[in-house]
């Protein structure tokens, strides 16, 4: 989607024009006042585009900054010059080591600002200009290029990759890997999203490759592959910065803390990248933050500087708070370099900087603008306003359409619903005559025409609208009352914060060596003169275990089968291990019996489902969600989907928390079904949720001719038999219920689709019954049973 055809309108008023002209005189500039924060990428990308120069914005926080990067590639032509810098994890002085993807968004920003001659945008919050990072320079010598024909020597290569941080790897699958293999070496450099597949003849490159990490299959050839580092700091000044460290007091540290800085020492010492590198970088790299990496030609923008300087204030009182009590715990010895920047060290680069501020909105009802709090003197920017919001009343949403082109104003729908929409919009009992025809597009290269209404099939946060630019803006946000909603996926370690949400004292929980035992609580204990918290596990008699919080990936809380309270195991004694092994000839017996099933479902013929481009009311219903899939979602309905249209019959699992968005894939699965005149059974253990599932099935399939039916003890006789002659006759697309879809009684017209929800919670009787149905229709298992805490795994092809 592109909506750069829009900048034009803007480029051409004499207001913007005065302001890019003072922009390229380097004038100081009042902070912009009148513009919503929604419509301020679409000022940033028509800046972008006049000044033709690099752009650095600096919002309040991260999720801003992913929202504002989003938005922007939007706009400018090029989407690929849009880069968001997330965050580094770990606060100041604290050892959290960040997640690849992390990593490699932060390289990738920092790699792209040193090609002055790309007019790229960065976004970043606040926190991003208070942490250090490796100083331009040193970045820029630590690159090298890959290309065909080149020779490279191969065995420096790997040390050079290796001291860049690349961890050696059997397969390559994250950014920040590589491995060897005869005359073939595999990385995943941070600038590029794919890793590429180095091919040598001799010391000659003979082929560069990008390849899928997840088949480990080559794709395409590339020209040539800029190599730079996988960690946020180099170790070649290791040695230098021992000698510095070894003055720190490390024998004051606790025991464990002692051996791992030591362990870092030598590593540097050897000048050799790991993990944790970056926890050192003010010791190995001048200090420097991401404005060095502005060139002076360059443009800062700041949004809300009172509340970026505030953010910034508070994160300074954070770490002189992780300072102490890093120090005050003995695992950071005292007299550390400053690991951030402060406002007072900032405020003089910021103001040396040429730059735009956005003034933070203030609306009528909070009270009038201070105009002289900013020195404002002129509207160098036309006025925009946040867009009239309609919360689902088409009516009157598409009559004010109709006025706003009456009045010869440009609109802009941007929704994910383009083809309902555009029903909506012709739709004669809104207009009558005065109905609106139009089709959906994806992109906006050149301005709409006034008077026009363009709908784009797309996202955008939120709409907005000028008059003196006499547009509206319209999304899902405005329209419906909501708009797909990102989230960042950041895997974190277990801490005891995040195991104390999920397990409370009195919980039954399960180690992995010792069974199962009763959680009491978090408890402090001071060994070899040294206070540390731990899990405190009751077993059975007296016998107690004491766990140290660094071990609490070995402990899950307990699952079982309904509300029975398990039998507690005796420390020392070999009943778990007992108990394990006829587990595992269980799962034996099961595996066997799942083996028998499975060929016989092989062998048999199923219905292949129509594929989605045959389905377009299937894609209506995705659009409609109000969210942004998980990747996991994602991939978990494309492959339920690819199952479906297979000619045999589906027997797939789909295993998540609850909360985790499974109801979502069933949905789509049954809706799938059903356009194909497929019946669909959705058999759940209680009638609580049966209820619930009913609910959300029927709010969501309600803009569509599908009828959904619930079979519980919610229902009368007189209903229960009215909707079995219904079901049997074909009037009901989908029905809901408990083990009472399962009574001989049931009889479907065309079945086409099961979905199980939570199958360990039926009964043995119950089971047979489902293996009956399991034989020639699709089946869709859904359960938030924990599989990891499973005292056994087997997997089926």
């Amino acid at each position: 989607m592109t909506l750069q055809g829009l900048l034009a309108l803007l480029a051409q008023r004499p207001e913007f024009r005065r302001l890019v002209e003072q922009l390229k005189k380097g004038e100081g500039l009042p902070a912009l006042i009148g513009i919503t924060e929604s419509a301020r990428p679409y000022v940033i990308a028509a800046l972008a585009s006049a000044l033709k120069q690099p752009l650095l914005v600096v919002v309040e926080d991260e999720r801003q900054a992913s929202q504002v990067a989003e938005s922007l590639k939007a706009f400018v032509e090029h989407q690929e010059d849009v880069f968001y810098m997330p965050d580094r994890d770990a606060l100041p002085y604290e050892r959290l080591i960040s997640d690849a993807t992390t990593t490699q968004q932060r390289m990738q920003a920092l790699i792209a600002l040193t090609e002055r001659d790309r007019n790229l945008i960065v976004t970043c919050s606040a926190r991003v200009l208070t942490q250090q990072v490796i100083p331009p320079q040193e970045l820029s010598a630590a690159l090298f290029t890959l290309q065909p024909g080149q020779e490279v020597d191969l065995s420096l290569m790997l040390e050079h990759l290796y001291n860049l941080g690349y961890e050696p790897a059997a397969e390559v699958e994250e950014p920040g890997q590589f491995s060897h293999r005869g005359g073939i070496v595999d990385l995943f450099p941070p600038t590029l999203p794919r890793p590429v597949r180095v091919e040598f003849f001799g010391d000659e490159i003979e082929s560069l490759r990008t390849f899928d990490q997840e088949t480990q299959r080559s794709l395409n050839p590339i020209a040539s592959c800029v190599v730079g580092p996988a960690r946020e700091a180099l170790p070649v000044r290791g040695p230098e910065a021992v000698k510095e460290l070894e003055q720190l007091h490390i024998e004051m540290l606790h025991r464990e803390c002692e051996e791992r800085w030591k362990g870092d020492l030598e590593e540097l010492r050897q000048g050799r990248s790991f993990d944790d590198i970056a926890f050192y970088l003010p010791y190995l790299h001048s200090p420097a933050t991401v404005l060095d990496y502005l060139p002076r030609s360059g443009l800062l923008i700041l949004d809300n500087p009172e509340s970026i300087q505030r953010c910034i204030a508070e994160l300074d009182e954070q770490a002189q708070e992780m300072k102490e009590r890093f120090e005050r715990d003995r695992e950071n010895p005292p007299h550390l370099r400053a690991a951030h920047f402060t406002w007072n060290q900032l405020e003089p680069q910021l103001q040396q900087r040429r730059q735009v501020q956005f003034a933070g909105m203030l609306s009528a009802a909070e009270g009038e603008f201070d105009a002289s709090l900013h020195s404002a003197v002129e509207q160098l920017v036309p006025s925009i306003s946040s867009a009239g919001s309609y919360g689902g009343r088409l009516r009157p949403f598409v009559q004010d359409c109709r006025k706003a082109l009456d009045n010869r104003e440009r609109v802009v729908i941007v929704t994910a619903q383009a083809r309902r929409m555009a029903e909506v919009l012709n739709d004669e009992s809104i207009l009558n005559e005065a109905t609106i025809h139009v089709s959906p597009g994806t992109n906006i290269n050149t301005l709409p025409e006034s008077g026009t209404l363009t709908l784009i099939q797309g996202q955008l946060v939120e709409g907005w609208e000028s008059r003196s630019l006499a547009l509206h803006v319209f999304t899902d946000t405005e329209i419906f009352g909501w708009s797909k909603r990102r989230s960042v996926q950041r895997r974190k370690p277990i801490t005891p914060a995040s195991f104390l949400a999920e397990v409370n004292p009195g919980d039954y929980v399960v180690h992995q060596e010792h069974g199962i035992g009763r959680f009491e609580g978090l408890v402090k204990l001071k060994m070899m003169g040294v206070e540390r918290e731990y899990l405190l596990i009751q077993y059975a008699g007296t016998d107690k275990l004491y766990i140290p919080t660094d071990q609490l990936d070995r402990v899950t809380r307990y699952i079982g089968m309904g509300e029975a309270v398990p039998a507690l195991s005796k420390l020392g004694s070999t009943e778990w291990t007992r108990a394990k092994s006829r587990v595992k000839e269980d799962v034996q017996d099961i595996a066997r019996d799942l083996l028998r099933l499975y060929s016989a479902r092989e062998a048999a013929r199923g219905f292949a489902f129509s594929p989605d481009s045959e389905q377009p009311w299937l894609q209506e219903l995705e659009d409609a969600f109000p969210y942004e899939e998980t990747p996991d979602q994602a991939r978990a309905v494309e492959e339920v989907k690819a199952d479906m249209e297979r000619p045999r019959p589906m027997d797939r699992l789909v295993c998540g928390d609850v909360g985790y968005g499974k109801t979502e894939v069933a949905l789509r699965a049954a809706f799938k079904a059903v356009l194909d005149q497929r019946q669909v059974a959705i058999l759940v253990p209680t009638t609580v949720l049966a209820l619930q599932h009913f609910n959300t099935f029927r709010e969501r399939l309600k803009p569509f001719p599908v009828r959904v039916e619930l079979l519980s003890r919610f229902r009368s006789e007189k209903e229960q038999k009215q909707l079995l002659e219904d079901l049997a006759f074909g009037k009901v697309d989908i029905v809901i219920g408990t083990h009472r879809l399962l009574q001989k009684d049931v009889v479907f017209f065309n079945l086409g689709l099961l979905i199980i929800d939570e199958e360990q919670r039926f009964g043995v009787v119950h089971k047979e019954r489902l293996k009956q149905f399991r034989s020639d229709i699709d089946v869709l298992t859904m359960t938030a049973a924990h599989v990891a805490g499973q005292c056994a795994r087997y997997e089926r092809d």
